[in-house]
C-alpha cells in the first residue's frame, strides 16, 4: 500500500473522482445507504489516501477540532471491498491517527458493528448508540498520545 495525504487544494479532478467513486461504492450501493456524501465538509479536511498498484482502494478525512466535533475527528474510512479482510483497514487507521499527530483526543462516528474493530486502535465507546443515515452509529473516543 502506499499512502498520500492530501489538503483540499492538492486533489486534482481525477483524484477527487476516485474519491467519490470509492465512497460511493461502498457507503451507498454496497450498504444500500441513500445520504448525501457530499456534505461540505471535504475542503475543510485532510485526506488520506492508499492505493494499490495506482488504484485507490482505501480512504479517509480528518478535520482539526471544531470543524466536525468540538475534539479531532476522522471519517468516511473506507476500503475497496476485494482488498478487505488483508489488513488494510487497521493500516489506513493507524496511518490516519499517525497523520493527524495523536496530541489530542479524536471523536468518531463508527457504525455499531464496527466498534471492536476501533476498539482495537484504542477507541473507547461514549454513550448509547445512535441511527445516523439509517445505519446504527456509536461514539468513540481515543486519548491523546503520551509522547
Amino acid at each position: 500500500m502506499t499512502w498520500q495525504v492530501l489538503e483540499w487544494e492538492e486533489i486534482t479532478l481525477d483524484i477527487l473522482h476516485d474519491i467519490f467513486s470509492l465512497r460511493s461504492e461502498v457507503f451507498v450501493v454496497e450498504q444500500n445507504c441513500v445520504y448525501q456524501d457530499i456534505d461540505g465538509k471535504d475542503p475543510k479536511a485532510t485526506h488520506v489516501l492508499g492505493y494499490i498498484k495506482n488504484e485507490l482502494v482505501a480512504y479517509s478525512r480528518f478535520f482539526k477540532p471544531g470543524i466536525y466535533f468540538s475534539q479531532a475527528s476522522f471519517g468516511r474510512a473506507v476500503v475497496k471491498k476485494k482488498h478487505r479482510g488483508k489488513g488494510y483497514g487497521h493500516e489506513l487507521v493507524a496511518y490516519t491517527l499517525k497523520a493527524m499527530g495523536g496530541n489530542e483526543e479524536i471523536k468518531i462516528s463508527a457504525q455499531q458493528h464496527l466498534s471492536s474493530f476501533y476498539q482495537s486502535q484504542g477507541f473507547v465507546s461514549k454513550g448509547a448508540p445512535y441511527l445516523e443515515d439509517g445505519i446504527p452509529h456509536i461514539a468513540m473516543i481515543k486519548a491523546p498520545s503520551k509522547n
